[in-house]
């Protein structure tokens, strides 16, 4: 009997474990998506943010003791670190929310989009903060990129975020070959040029308005490296001298981000 016992025994612990390992399956969790957007936060004086989709936070900042932190995205910060966070097709409203605890959660920038299955998005948050409204511009386009299968190039495009700069043109010269390319045409601000292929290597970057021989902007000693895809994104006030650093706050400067 103690033998029949242990044999029933384990053929009902056999079928608990069956039926477990079938419950942790969730079949009706939807899919991983195929699409994807990133953020950044490029509005002159704007707060720290978190971005969300519809009613789903997307990006925050997480503390030393492992709850949310107050800092967001700060100005000239990118969410997630650049990388793309998966977005299920359809029509979406996306929005920057104050970080901080005064006015948290508040939408200061807001943009309507209608993600396509399988595309890949970025969103700025851009222009001037307005601290009496507490609003702040902002657009999306859309990230159209190919990853180059030749190790030898990069593919780069440029996005223009400065609200009051002019149309401008963007320049790479590769520092070996004294090359200049002009990467895709003339963008007006929220515009974005397509990807262009360049010879992988180190690059002096800069901008320039039509009819004008004289950079607006520029930073040197940017590398793209083979097999890579790049956006350089024109950010900041175009009334304040450019910065090579990227770092003080309003300077005009040519944030160079990685999309793959």
């Amino acid at each position: 009997m103690k033998r029949h016992a242990s044999i029933a025994a384990l053929l009902l612990i056999g079928a608990l474990t069956a039926c477990g390992e079938k419950v942790t399956r969730d079949i009706t969790a939807p899919p991983p998506s195929n699409s994807g957007i990133r953020f950044f936060n490029f509005g002159v004086n704007a707060p720290s943010v978190n971005f969300y989709a519809d009613q789903q936070k997307l990006t925050a900042t997480v503390s030393t003791t492992g709850t949310e932190a107050t800092t967001g995205v700060g100005y000239g910060g990118v969410g997630s670190g650049g990388d793309y966070s998966a977005i299920a097709p359809g029509a979406h409203t996306f929005t920057g929310r104050i970080a901080a605890t005064t006015d948290k959660d508040l939408p200061i920038s807001t943009v309507n989009q209608n993600i396509e299955d399988g595309k890949f998005y970025s969103y700025y948050q851009s222009g001037f903060y307005n601290s009496t409204t507490k609003t702040v511009d902002g657009f999306i386009v859309e990230d159209p990129f190919t990853a180059p299968t030749d190790m030898a190039t990069a593919s780069v495009r440029f996005v223009h975020a400065i609200s009051n700069a002019n149309p401008m043109t963007l320049y790479a010269k590769n520092q070996t070959s004294g090359v200049e390319t002009a990467i895709g045409s003339e963008v007006a601000y929220k515009g974005a040029t397509g990807f262009v292929t360049i010879p992988a290597g180190a690059y002096d970057l800069s901008t320039r308005y039509a009819g004008v021989t004289t950079n607006a902007m520029a930073r040197t000693g940017i590398q793209f490296a083979g097999g890579r895809v790049y956006t350089i994104t024109a950010r900041g006030d175009i009334t304040v001298a450019s910065s090579q650093a990227c770092g003080a706050a309003n300077r005009t400067c040519l944030d160079n981000t990685t999309n793959r």
